[in-house]
């Protein structure tokens, strides 16, 4: 049967700062889908990544479905009023509009969806990052499906001999969706020229040109398009199908060893690298690192098993110790070059003004 996969992600409230939800928190978000949920959903998973709350849900609905999005705004709203209750930092924040409008888009939570014909055993990837946006995902998304040095599978196996293709959105643009199809490997010079901008050319979906079937969905939401100011990072979600006619799930997870520099940390202005945490990690070292948690999933007729968390495999320990000495290597820069963002990424923030009020005092020499 067609089945939808829904995550809807935000942040909501925070214990200390940007570290974690609290209990009560996360209580009142699950009790409100838990009693909502009926006749609506298949399944629901609950889980947070450094302070953001993600609802995982599976459904007959299709994408964008009003009823669904309603749920988890409204679960979204139940929770900020229990931070607000707690005193929670950062209570609703990722919520930028008042009224619910048919579904959470352009809301300020992030949304991740695929629509499929539910496989005889249908394996699935849930990565939720914090603390950076959606191009953080474009490095991973390239090597994973285009790359044969990092997914021996592009040779070896005839499901994935066809290629992939992929959907990027250019989200500056903020008048529509503005979007580009490239093929790989046809398109492979195409596809890293416009990856390698990650605060400009995001990711949206990638899809299978064997079997013509979505492989993965990213959020590609920038909330400072949205509040026309600085409001925290995106802290984007995907989905990915893995196994058959996709990469396997160890060619999925291979890119996240790496740690690249991403956007984000404190303040949403800088450079650091993105590290691999256990799922329901909080937020410790300068507002950061940028972290990204996945869960592996089985799932029939929308049932979801309990929850894998592929990076608490002991290997991902050494990741760690290494992204944590890169940090470490980056603050060292403090605010010098490279190490924080474009001026063009800090435009929504309060550099901007006083770089204003510097600008009339510059003079022109005789």
């Amino acid at each position: 049967m067609k089945l939808t996969l829904s995550v809807i992600k935000a942040d909501i409230g925070s214990i200390g700062g940007h570290i974690c939800p609290s209990e009560r928190l996360m209580d009142s978000v699950h009790n409100h889908v838990n009693d909502q949920s009926e006749g609506l959903l298949l399944d629901y998973y609950l889980s947070y990544t450094g302070d953001d709350i993600a609802i995982l849900m599976t459904h007959e609905r299709g994408p964008g479905d009003e009823k669904i999005h309603k749920l988890a705004w409204d679960a979204f709203l139940a929770g900020t009023e229990a931070a607000k209750a707690e005193g929670l930092y950062g209570a609703g924040q990722d919520l930028l509009k008042e009224a619910f409008s048919g579904n959470v888009r352009g809301m300020g939570p992030a949304v991740a969806e695929l629509e499929f014909d539910e496989r005889p055993n249908e394996p699935f990837l849930f990565f939720a990052a914090d603390k950076t946006d959606p191009g953080a995902y474009n490095l991973p998304l390239y090597l994973a499906f285009a790359d044969p040095m990092n997914t021996p599978g592009l040779m070896l196996s005839p499901g994935l001999a066809a290629g992939f293709r992929f959907v990027i959105m250019d989200v500056n643009y903020t008048e529509a969706d503005r979007v580009i199809e490239l093929n790989a490997p046809e398109d492979l010079y195409d596809i890293a020229t416009l990856l390698r901008d990650t605060e400009r050319y995001v990711v949206e979906s990638v899809w299978s040109r064997g079997s013509g079937e979505q492989a993965a969905a990213v959020s590609t939401s920038r909330l400072h398009n949205i509040a026309g100011k600085y409001t925290g990072k995106d802290d984007p979600v995907m989905l990915v199908r893995v196994q058959k006619d996709f990469p396997a799930t160890g060619e999925i997870l291979e890119p996240y060893a790496i740690g690249p520099y991403v956007a984000g940390c404190m303040r949403g202005s800088h450079q650091m690298p993105l590290m691999p945490v256990q799922l329901n990690s909080g937020i410790s070292y300068f507002d950061g690192p940028p972290v990204v948690s996945c869960a592996a999933f089985a799932m029939h007729d929308g049932k979801l098993t309990e929850p894998v968390d592929v990076f608490s495999n002991p290997f991902w320990n050494t990741v760690r110790g290494h992204v944590a000495d890169k940090a470490i290597d980056m603050r060292r820069q403090g605010f010098f070059g490279a190490a924080m963002l474009p001026m063009s990424e800090l435009e929504y923030t309060g550099i901007m003004k006083k770089l204003e009020t510097l600008d009339d005092r510059f003079r022109v020499r005789d």
